[in-house]
This record gives C-alpha cells, sequence and structure tokens, in this order.
C-alpha cells in the first residue's frame, strides 16, 4: 500500500536509502574531505589548506616581512572566523609549527615570543604571541593581486580565498610536508631551496631528464637540524625515482680531547623531529639498565646550539664502538621515511617521483606566468585607452574646459565631440556650441579619466610625459604579446624568476647553505660487551627465592649471609663483571643475564624473574657461568633429555630460549654439563640405570629420548661421568662415596634399571 501511494504521487519525496550506501556516501564524502582538505598537501604550493589559509589571513592583515607583529590570537581568531572553520587550537599549532626552524626548513611565520623548542615543550598561549610572515612566505603569495591564481568562496560565502598559492619556490619539497589521510598517508623531508632551484633550471633545459640525473643537483634532503645521512646512493636514487623510500639519519658529533687519554663525544646536530629532551631521557635509562655498559653519563649543556656531552665508562674503547652501540639503541639514528603522496593539481592524490612534483610546480609557475601577463595586459590596455583620451584633451584643453564648464552633459558631450575640427574658445555660456550629435572619438573610460583630472595636472609638459609612458606601455606591452605567444620565451621568464629565487634563498640568505651531510656508515664489528666491562672479581648469590645479588670481591662461600624472612642460600658462586650467567627455568627456557647488570650487594638484590622474564609458575633449575664451546645434559620430570651446545642456549632477550619441551605436569628438572662417557639416571623409585653417553642425541631443542622408563613417578636426578672412573655421590655421612663395580646397573638407554648402591643419598641426587 505505502509503494502504491508514493507511485502515485511523484512529488513527495522519497526518504527511505539502504544503509550500506548510506554509509558509503558518508564515509566516501568523508575520507575525500580528509585527503583533499586536511591531509595531503598540494603538489604546487606544497601547502595543506590550513595552512594556505593563515598565510593569505596574514597578508590580508598586512603582516608583511619588514611590518610590525600581531598578536597570534588575532591571526588565529580571523583564519577561524573567515576561513577555517575548525577549533582555533588547532590553528594555532599550525601556525605555531610554521615558526619552528627546528621543524621547518624555510620558517614562513616570524614568531615572537615562545614558539617552543627542539625540546619537546609546547608553545606559550596564543594571547602571549606575536607574529608576522617571512620573506619565504612573501615569495609564495607573490603575484596573488595580478590574477595569477583561481579564487573561491570562503565556508559561508562572504569572502574568497585563494585556491593555490603562486609559489615562486618548490615549497614542497623544500619546507617537505606529513599527514594522515582515510587510506594514505604523505611524508616527505624537507630539501635545500638553491638545490632544488638547480634541479627546475635543468628540467626546464632538458624537460625529459632522467630522476637519477636530478640527483646530481638534489643530492637527498636537507633537514633544518643538520645531521648526517648515511644512506647509500643507489637507495636515495630509487627513493626519489619511487616516490616510497626511506633515509638513514644520524646525529653529528665530535670528539673532544680532555688529556691523559681521557675524552668525551660532543653530540652537536640531533636527527629531525626527535625531541631533545626524549632522547636525553632514552639514553639515561640506558645507562641506569647498564645496557650500554661502556657509557658513563650524559650531560645536556645545550644553550642556543645543541651540546649533548656523552661521557665513557671505559677509555679502552673507541668513540665510534660507542656512538655504534648508541645508533642502535637510541634515536641518535632514525630512519626517515618517504611517501611523496601529493595531490596533482589539487584533485587528484598520487605518488609521485620528484621529477613529477618538481614539474607540476614548473607547470604551475608557466600557469601562473601566462594568468600574470595577461593580468599586466589588461591593465597596459586599460591605461593605454585611457592615455589616448588624456592626450586628446591636452591637444585640445581649450575646448574640454568649456565643455567641462558650459555643458549640461560634460561625459556624453565629450564622447560625441569631434576632435579633429578646429575650435573657438567660449567667453561665457551664451558663445558655447556643444558638439554635433553622432559618435565622438573618446569611449566612456576615457571621458570618465578625463574629467577625474586633477587640475594640477594641466602642464605643458604633461603631453610629453603621456607620450612617453604611451610609448613604454606599448612597449611593455609588444613584449608580453611576444611573451604570450612563445613557449621558449615563458620558459627563460621562469628560469629568470628561479635564478632571482635562488639568489635570495641560496647561500647569502642565513638558511641557504646546506646543513645535513653525506657521510658512509662504515661497518663496524660487533664487540662483545665483555671486552667494554672492566673485569674485576664478583661473587654471585641467588637465594631459595630467586632474590639474586653481585658481592664485590670473591668472597668466602661459607660465610653467613643475610636473607629475608623465610629465605636462604642457594646458588653462592665465584665469577667475574664479564661473564654471562645462565638460568635454567623448570618451564625449560634459558635465560642470560650479564654478571655486570646484577645489583649490588648492599642489599638483598632483586628478583631474578623480574631481571628477565621468568613466569611465576617457573622455578629456578640451575644458574651458572656460560662457558663457550661446553655440552650440556638437559632432562626432564618425565624422563626425557637431550645433549644441547652451550653455545645454542644463550639468549638474545629477555623472553629467554626455549630449548627443553616440556607440556601439563611436566618440568624440567636437570641441567649440568656433560663431563666422560657415561651418563647415570635414578629415579624416583630409586632405580639407577648406567647407559653409554653415545647413546643420547645432540639437539637444539626438543622433547629429548627417553633416559630411563618408569611405570610410576619420574625421574630424580641424572648425570655424567667417566665409567672407568666410577661414579661418586656423596653419602648421608658427606663422604664421597665411589662405586666401580657398575655392570649390576648397566644396560640400554630406557631401561628400567635396578635398585641404587647402599649408601646412595635418601633424596636420590647425584651430589659429587
Amino acid at each position: 500500500m505505502s509503494d502504491d501511494t508514493k507511485n502515485d504521487d511523484p512529488l513527495a519525496p522519497d526518504l527511505s536509502e539502504p544503509l550500506r550506501r548510506a554509509l558509503g556516501d558518508r564515509y566516501l564524502t568523508y575520507a575525500l574531505s580528509t585527503i583533499m582538505h586536511r591531509a595531503l598537501p598540494d603538489a604546487r604550493d606544497g601547502l595543506k589548506p590550513v595552512h594556505r589559509r593563515i598565510l593569505y589571513a596574514m597578508r590580508e592583515l598586512k603582516l608583511s616581512a619588514t611590518g610590525g607583529f600581531r598578536k597570534s590570537a588575532k591571526i588565529s581568531g580571523d583564519v577561524m572566523g573567515n576561513y577555517h572553520p575548525h577549533g582555533d587550537a588547532a590553528i594555532y599549532d599550525a601556525m605555531a609549527r610554521l615558526a619552528q626552524d627546528f621543524n621547518v626548513r624555510y620558517p614562513l611565520v616570524d614568531g615572537q615570543g615562545n614558539f617552543g623548542n627542539i625540546d619537546g615543550d609546547n608553545p606559550a598561549a596564543a594571547r602571549y604571541t606575536e607574529a608576522r610572515m617571512t620573506l619565504a612566505a612573501e615569495a609564495l603569495l607573490e603575484g596573488l593581486a595580478e590574477n595569477a591564481v583561481d579564487f573561491r568562496e570562503n565556508y559561508d560565502g562572504t569572502l574568497t580565498e585563494p585556491v593555490v598559492l603562486p609559489a615562486s619556490f618548490p615549497n614542497l619539497l623544500a619546507n617537505g610536508s606529513s599527514g594522515i589521510a582515510v587510506g594514505m598517508a604523505t611524508n616527505i623531508p624537507p630539501h635545500n631551496i638553491a638545490e632544488l632551484c638547480d634541479a627546475c633550471l635543468h628540467l626546464i633545459k632538458v624537460p625529459d631528464a632522467r630522476d637519477d640525473t636530478l640527483m646530481n643537483f638534489v643530492p637527498g634532503p636537507d633537514f633544518p637540524t643538520g645531521g648526517t645521512i648515511v644512506e647509500p646512493k643507489e637507495n636515495i636514487a630509487e627513493a626519489y625515482r619511487t616516490g616510497r623510500g626511506s633515509f638513514r639519519l644520524r646525529c653529528k658529533y665530535e670528539v673532544e680531547d680532555l688529556g691523559r687519554g681521557q675524552w668525551q663525544v660532543v653530540v652537536t646536530e640531533i636527527p629531525y623531529q626527535v625531541q631533545k629532551s626524549k632522547l636525553i631521557e632514552k639514553i639515561a635509562d640506558l645507562i641506569q639498565t647498564k645496557k650500554i655498559p661502556i657509557l658513563g653519563d650524559i650531560r645536556d649543556e645545550s644553550a642556543e646550539d645543541v651540546r649533548i656531552v656523552l661521557e665513557p665508562r671505559s677509555k679502552n674503547v673507541e668513540p665510534e664502538i660507542l656512538m655504534n652501540m648508541l645508533y642502535r639503541s637510541s634515536d641518535l639514528e632514525i630512519r626517515f621515511s618517504l611517501n611523496m603522496n601529493v595531490l596533482i593539481d589539487g584533485l587528484t592524490p598520487k605518488v609521485c617521483s620528484m621529477k613529477e612534483v618538481l614539474r607540476a610546480f614548473l607547470d604551475h609557475r608557466r600557469d601562473v606566468l601566462i594568468r600574470r601577463s595577461q593580468h599586466r595586459m589588461e591593465k597596459i590596455d586599460h591605461r593605454l585607452e585611457v592615455l589616448e583620451g588624456l592626450i586628446i584633451a591636452f591637444l585640445n584643453l581649450d575646448r574640454v574646459i568649456d565643455i567641462i564648464r558650459y555643458d549640461d552633459d560634460p561625459k556624453a558631450a565629450l564622447m560625441r565631440e569631434d576632435w579633429g575640427r578646429t575650435f573657438e574658445r567660449a567667453m561665457s555660456e551664451k558663445d558655447y556650441v556643444g558638439p554635433p550629435d553622432g559618435e565622438g572619438e573618446l569611449s566612456e573610460v576615457q571621458a570618465e579619466a578625463i574629467l577625474n583630472m586633477r587640475l594640477r595636472s594641466l602642464r605643458r609638459l604633461e603631453e610629453m610625459e603621456l607620450k612617453r609612458e604611451r610609448d613604454a606601455l606599448m612597449e611593455e606591452r609588444a613584449g608580453l604579446d611576444d611573451l604570450l605567444n612563445s613557449g621558449d620565451l615563458q620558459w627563460n621568464r621562469i628560469a629568470e624568476q628561479i635564478r632571482e629565487t635562488k639568489k635570495q634563498f641560496g647561500k647569502g640568505h642565513p638558511a641557504g647553505a646546506r646543513r645535513s651531510m653525506f657521510a658512509k656508515a662504515g661497518e663496524v664489528e660487533d664487540v662483545p660487551l665483555e671486552a667494554m666491562i672492566d673485569r674485576e672479581p664478583i661473587t654471585v648469590v641467588c637465594s631459595e627465592m630467586g632474590w639474586i645479588r653481585a658481592m664485590t670481591g670473591h668472597i668466602d662461600r661459607t660465610r653467613e649471609l643475610k636473607f629475608k624472612d623465610g629465605d636462604g642460600p642457594r646458588f653462592i658462586f665465584h665469577a667475574e663483571t664479564t661473564d654471562r650467567l645462565l638460568a635454567f627455568g623448570s618451564n625449560g627456557r634459558f635465560y642470560t643475564v650479564s654478571a655486570a647488570n646484577l645489583p649490588g650487594g648492599r642489599g638483598m638484590g632483586e628478583p631474578l624473574r623480574l631481571i628477565v622474564d621468568l613466569p611465576n609458575e617457573a622455578e629456578i633449575v640451575d644458574l651458572f657461568i656460560h662457558k663457550p664451546g661446553r655440552n650440556l645434559l638437559v632432562a626432564s620430570s618425565a624422563g626425557d633429555g637431550f645433549v644441547v651446545p652451550e653455545d645454542d642456549v644463550v639468549a638474545q632477550t629477555r623472553s629467554g630460549k626455549q630449548v627443553l619441551n616440556v607440556r601439563g605436569d611436566t618440568r624440567a628438572r636437570v641441567c649440568k654439563p656433560v663431563t666422560g662417557d657415561s651418563v647415570a639416571v635414578v629415579g624416583e623409585n630409586r632405580k639407577v640405570l648406567v647407559f653409554p653417553l653415545e647413546e643420547l642425541p645432540e639437539m637444539g631443542r626438543g622433547k629429548g629420548v627417553r633416559l630411563q622408563k618408569y611405570k610410576d613417578g619420574g625421574m630424580s636426578d641424572v648425570t655424567t661421568f667417566t665409567l672407568a672412573e666410577g661414579l661418586s655421590w656423596l653419602d648421608p655421612a658427606g663422604r664421597t662415596r665411589t662405586e666401580l663395580e657398575l655392570a649390576e646397573w648397566q644396560g640400554k638407554r630406557a631401561g628400567s634399571g635396578r635398585m641404587a648402591p647402599r649408601g646412595f643419598p635418601r633424596d636420590n641426587r647425584f651430589t659429587s
């Protein structure tokens, strides 16, 4: 019924819409709005709408580079009220960034007051700061009043704003850009204007130039904070060719000699967009956690310039080794990604190469040149028309005065008059004879100009001045006409403008010189941590509850030590600060701990499970010093085990390395160094089995093979020994007992075994 009603009334609106289509349309509208009006810059002027509106509003406020400052609150308020209906905080943040010389290679806003710093501090409130445009911003706006670009209505239709700025230099590459849109993003590093101008000049000369050729003029980015680019040339070329890639950027440092073999590293330039305060925090944390043992201290001595002092803990290591470790562990080295996703002609998002971006800029400059030339020609034509009328007026000045003085409609009379005939001066209104009917020589524009002429202009010399001006304008017009009709002349003029831009912002400009240098990333061999740590004796103490510490020196292991209530000693052994310790958990994982990173022995230490990621449900099975080249026998409570090279169990991360696979209620129980040629295993049933070591496989990881068969219970202990020397253990009285005749207990692996010899410990463990 409702469908019939709807069809019968053609004027009734269709308010129904499928949900899928409604959501799709609205999402697409939002996505396009984000891409075109917020996130992606225009390839022609390199600006997003908010930045373009800020500069245009500052121009309307006449905030030139040589003029006075205005409150930032006034500027952001005008931008928000007239052009950009968003929050004033977002507008002010965008304007503040344009004033930060550590973020923008060529700042477009000259800020007065606190506009933030490289430490990451925010700018002061807009009511406390003032701003004006810079010369670079004026270069982007040059020609805006000469019909150089199109204008559109603002958001409420009361004003107009430029669609794009004329942009006398390639701002997109000069200052870079970054943004995140819907389904796409952009990230473009800044470059040097002088180098970009050279590339543009070459592209004008050789339109078909290859991308690789442009690298001769633009070798890479030029970051405002300097730094050293260590990315290979071929990678940079590939990034510029495809529009995607990354640049490896390092800090710049100097090594200061302090005498007597002492030295320190002074960082003078940090990578782009790295906050200095957070960088120092990160490095200080590395010192605190002893992840870089050679680094002793860090100080920030920065004033106007960056000066970060790094003090080594040991003078025996080369500064290059220290810096390479810091490169890997901190933001003293970063990778700056390149994703040259921009709007072509303000409409089409595209990932462009450097050549395509420069070509878009040059084509825009040609359009601006043509439009400005046409605008100038229209002005010249209008002025020439006025001048022709003024010349006629001066040649017939008396008649013009009579018409203005006596005629009821002087404008119409001037336009009807035949200026080629002879006139007699009217001495009174009665003597005045008006012009004949018909069309005269003067146009309405000329007549209006004559009527608006000032009396002080009535001089005989004015006629010569007018003719001289007319001749100059006609000559200029002829030049403009030739320019508009010749593509070669247009490109020559654009080349001249680019040379002027290069001269203005090149070496003579305070920011003209290149700041980021290039270098090769030298291959430095990995130096073991042991080589960077002073070798000192320590005594490692680990309690039953897993609290670990390092006592200075080799103390008597029988000495009474303090532990927490209910806790006691479990592992006490002598070591050195250069040693690495291996901890074997009941979960079958090995954990590696540097002895130099152990807490000191003044307190109770720290839980081992916090130093490494040992789960709460897992227990410490064994703790010992890592000895390269040794083999280990690992076994589970179920009686499965194998031999593993000790070098293969060293973990590189806190989470450890899984070696023995255990499931369910099964736990890792034994980890012992392999010695001799035989294996002795004892179960919870006190049955002992001896078999050759060669029957055990060597594996890197796994469940292992069956060592002994059990009907009930599991394995208690396992050890390796030399069969000819016999099997030894400690009896209940603490005496070492050795059994040489082991034929009774010998068998094949995975057998049941025989009852333990007389005097075997009641805890079923080999403790010799």
